[in-house]
């Protein structure tokens, strides 16, 4: 009888990391084009309190040539690391860019920052060859975009600004539903576009709109992915409301509005 190996199980360091081995051959670039990481042995590891994951990697698979000991360590981070790297390439310093763990079971491997997260570190990411951005995906985390035909009609400080029978529900692990919506069933003249704009692994580079009229509604309280990931594709150029700042109505039933991070 043919044995199937089974699936990673996540383990837990004594200090409350958790940590899982992945499958997945990762490569982390400068954005001069140096690749400092080329895996086929990564580690996805989950700091307390983080909700989402970054990648560890063996030493072997990593250019410590271009590692230094870094000049001006930061105190309290990173599950209380107390060896960090700064990174010399391309003809520059990046201060802080890698680290070690304080676990024994993590003994061995380096992370590193990445840029589109925190603003220093590697700026490009490679899951095979598809690039991945801001985080890596986590394996135990859904993200299904799925067209409806519920009715779905979404109201700020009394005025309905989008009623439509066309939806694309996105079902994302650990967030409330989001009720994506054609461009032709939103009042967008409502709104005015602003320049903020945000990266998911997920589903790509969004677009935002805030609100014109008086209420306690936040800005950019509508986004649209003009270019989604294939993965969720069905929601291009759709039109998506934070269920936390708007009266959003599905089927005749009122929601309640749901407390998240968004909030």
């Amino acid at each position: 009888m043919t044995a199937f190996p089974t699936a990673p199980t996540v383990r837990t360091t004594p200090g409350g990391i958790r940590w899982e081995p992945s499958e997945r051959w990762v490569r982390g670039r400068t954005g001069g084009g140096t690749t400092v990481v080329d895996s086929r042995h990564p580690v996805l590891v989950w700091e307390p309190g983080t909700p989402v994951p970054l990648y560890a990697f063996p030493r072997e698979e990593v250019r410590e040539d271009l590692l230094r000991p870094a000049k001006n360590s930061p105190q309290g981070t990173h599950s209380g690391s107390r060896i960090f790297y700064d990174l010399e390439a391309d003809g520059r310093l990046m201060e802080n860019a890698a680290w070690t763990f304080p676990a024994e079971d993590l003994a061995g491997h380096i992370a590193f920052e990445w840029s589109a997260r925190v603003g220093r570190g590697l700026e490009h990411w490679y899951e095979e060859e598809e690039e991945i951005f801001v985080h890596p995906r986590d394996p135990h985390k859904r993200v299904d975009a799925i067209p409806s035909s519920r009715h779905v009609q979404v109201g700020i400080d009394g005025t309905v600004v989008a009623d439509t029978r066309r939806p694309v529900l996105l079902f994302e692990t650990g967030l409330p539903t989001r009720y994506y919506i054609p461009r032709e069933d939103v009042r967008l003249d409502l709104f005015e576009h602003t320049d903020h704009s945000t990266a998911c692994p997920y589903k790509g580079t969004a677009a935002y709109w805030s609100w014109r009229g008086a209420g306690d509604v936040g800005p950019n309280v509508v986004w649209s992915y003009p270019h989604p990931l294939p993965a969720v594709g069905a929601v291009k150029d759709l039109l998506a409301f934070y269920n936390e700042t708007v009266d959003i109505t599905v089927d005749g039933e009122h929601l309640k509005r749901p407390v998240t991070p968004f909030t």
